[in-house]
This record gives C-alpha cells, structure tokens and sequence, in this order.
C-alpha cells in the first residue's frame, strides 16, 4: 500500500507545477513503477505494465504478451542461429521475432480470453515485490519519470504551438547571444535569429514583445520555436489584431510588401459596400495605425486602397506621390509620369519606394518626369515580383537553422527545465 495522500498531493503538485494532467503524470509514475519492478525481478525481454490505484493507494503489477499468428511474427530456425544468416534474413524480413516472454499465439489467447484478437494485449498478473526496490532500481525510476514528463511536455508544446504557426505569439526576451534573440513564451522558449530581428531594432532583457511565430521545429531537447519580427505577415497580424473590420473579414489585406525597419506598403480591400478599407485601418486620429507603429518603431507604413484597374492601383502604390498618368506599355510593364516636384517622393530613396510598389502590384514600373518623358531616370525603374515567391523564399532563409543557435536553444531549454526542478 501507498500513502494515499502523499502520493496524490505529489502527482497533483507535479501537475501544476508542469502545467499537466494528473492523469499523465499517473502513468508516468505507472511507467516508472514498471521499469523499476523490471529491473529488480523481471527478464529482459519482458513488457512489465503497472496499475496505479491512487484513489486505494493500491498498486498492480503484470506481464504484458501480444497476440500474434504465425503471419505477424517470425521464427527462429536452426539455419538463423548464424548471425551472419540472422542479419541477412532481418534485412529481407520486417517481421518481429516471435518471443514467448512478450508474443502470445493466437491459439494460446483463446484458450485464455475466447474473444481474444491478433494485436491485443494481454496481462498476466505477477506476485507484489516482497521489498522497497533497491537503490538502482529506484534511480531507474526517478529517470523514467523524468523522461517521461520530458516527453509529455513536449508533446504538449508540439500540440498547443503548432496550431499557432503563422499567428501573433507575445514572449518575454530572456537573453541575447550573437545576435539570435531567446524569448520565454511560457511554456516554451522560442528564437528569433538575427536575420529575423528588424535591422536597427535594440532588445532588453526582461522586454515584452510579440512576435511571428514562423515554425515549431524538433531539437534535441524539445521543440524549438522559431520567431519573426522581420517577416512581412507580422505587419499584416498587427493590423489583423488592431482593425476589428480586418479580424471580421469586412476588410482584406490584398499585397504586403515589407523592407524591414524602413517602409511597408500594404494593399486593402472592402467586402462590404460603403465600408472605407484605408480609413479602417487608419482609425478614428490614426489611433490604429499609430498603435502597429509604435509596435514596428520608426518603420514607415503606407496604407493603399486595392483596385482591380492596374492603372489605379499602380497609382495608389506609389503613394505618397502624385501620379499624373499611368500607361499600360507591354503585359504587365507600366510606364508612370509625375510631376517634377514629385519625383524624389515617386522614387524613394534609393529607388525604394518605386521597387516596393512594383513588388506590392507585381507589375513592372518605370517612372519619369512628366516634363521629360522621353529621359530615363536612375532608380527609376524596378522590376516585379511574385510576393508568394518572396514568403516562400523568407521561409527559406530561416530553414535549416544554424547549427549554433539550435544548440543554445537546446540549452536554454535544458537549463530551464533544470531551473524548474530546482524550485
């Protein structure tokens, strides 16, 4: 008999401090149990199974045996006792080895259990350990506990991060080596390499920040979760987040395009007639777009309205410039003339302005004077590209992570677990 309290306080405090189940950390007991009463009076080949009763304080052991036919399992033949033979016939054969101390024949079961089947477990109970377990059999356990509560954990971050993938997640910044940022989410810690931090973005130990969540990848300790402040959706699950029309559907967000830490462009759209797409998102005194600047810094933000006419709409992306004409020259190619006091604005500096509109329309722009029409410009021209092609390649950029970062996060996440054993 256990001591019925002591054991159900244990698992519940377990619990919460773990943020699990009771009920999971029971059968990592259960399993600890196990390998302990294996280690002390079982074989090696032998599946142990342990039946905790908390509610009686009782505990059961039992042989588990699977059912099996001679079409699911192997046997072992005078010829196969040649190693050599053996290795040959594995390779050519997937089938388990048929052994009496876990395999079970078809025939035996329903001698035992008339409704048995191929693939069921059957337990046989064994005699209750007539001592406590010795001292290596009790470490064996508190290491299978450990490991299990690893695995339970990790598996409950897989579960809850993943259906997170591509949506806000807000972390609190824990360290900063080599430029890769390491944010505590709670239940897991995340990375924000250097590539994908906003240039000339500083961070502070203790911040709090939201942050992109890009992927939920397999490390050796854990999963690692990986983090974007740089990518273009960011922006648009900040407006998402701010603009209750967006959130609705009322309004969509058609193109974005990003140069992280300097300008973004961001197309919207009204589904509902009457409804004023950039007015949503700018906000009664700019108080919406105010609130997703002051989360971007000194990033610059122009809202566009989306049109279906390529003339209007390449017009409205080389906001805040007035346009004077747009002329369609070739598919997908757009010769644009402005005023002359307009051209610094309609190029941007260093062409920025007039690259990231051709990005956002996916048409070819060329800007000139409208008093010099026949003069080519210097960074006048910028060619387009597919914005699927730009995500897809920034989610290039991260993958496969760097060798080193994977390693502190590996430890930050061992330290961490370390830190919440200690406490």
């Amino acid at each position: 008999m256990f001591d019925l309290k002591t054991l159900s306080k244990a698992i519940d405090q377990l619990a919460a401090e773990k943020g699990l189940e009771s009920s999971q950390i029971l059968e990592a007991v259960e399993a600890a149990l196990a390998s302990a009463y294996k280690k002390e009076y079982g074989k090696k080949g032998e599946i142990i199974r342990c039946l905790l009763d908390p509610k009686k304080g009782t505990v059961e052991f039992f042989q588990a045996k699977t059912v099996v036919d001679k079409n699911s399992v192997r046997f072992e033949t005078e010829s196969q006792k040649n190693p050599q033979e053996t290795d040959s016939l594995k390779k050519g054969n997937p089938l388990p080895l048929y052994n009496p101390d876990r395999h079970l024949l078809l025939e035996e079961a329903l001698q035992i259990k008339p409704q048995a089947t191929i693939g069921e477990e059957i337990l046989f109970p064994l005699p209750a350990p007539d001592s406590e377990f010795g001292r290596i059999a009790a470490q064996t356990a508190k290491q299978v506990i450990l490991q299990k509560i690893r695995e339970i954990e990790k598996e409950t971050v897989k579960k809850e991060f993943e259906n997170k993938i591509g949506q806000l997640v807000t972390g609190v910044v824990q360290r900063i080596e080599r430029g890769n940022v390491f944010v505590d989410l709670g239940k897991a810690s995340g990375v924000m390499f250097r590539s994908e931090a906003i240039p000339g973005e500083h961070y502070r130990i203790g911040e709090r920040l939201r942050f992109y969540l890009l992927d939920v990848q397999e490390g050796n300790r854990g999963y690692n979760l990986i983090l974007s402040r740089s990518h273009p959706k960011f922006v648009s699950k900040l407006f998402e987040l701010e603009v209750p029309e967006i959130a609705e559907g009322i309004v969509q967000i058609k193109a974005i395009v990003r140069e992280p830490g300097s300008r973004t462009k961001i197309a919207v759209a009204s589904s509902v007639e009457g409804v004023d797409p950039v007015g949503a998102c700018v906000g009664q005194r700019g108080a919406r777009v105010m609130a997703v600047n002051n989360e971007l810094g000194t990033e610059r933000l122009d809202i566009i309205e989306w049109s279906e006419d390529p003339a209007k709409f390449i017009a409205s992306a080389l906001s805040p410039a007035t346009v004077s004409s747009v002329e369609i020259v070739s598919p997908r190619s757009a010769l644009v003339l402005v005023p002359e006091d307009q051209l610094s604005l309609a190029i941007g500096r260093g062409g920025q302005n007039v690259r990231l509109a051709a990005k956002l329309t996916g048409w070819r722009i060329e800007v000139r004077s409208l008093s010099r029409p026949e003069e080519e410009l210097e960074g006048g021209k910028a060619e387009a590209e597919e914005l699927d092609e730009e995500t897809n390649q920034h989610q290039k950029d991260f993958s496969p992570m760097e060798t080193e970062a994977e390693e502190d996060l590996d430890q930050e996440i061992d330290s961490l677990s370390k830190e919440s054993q200690s406490e």
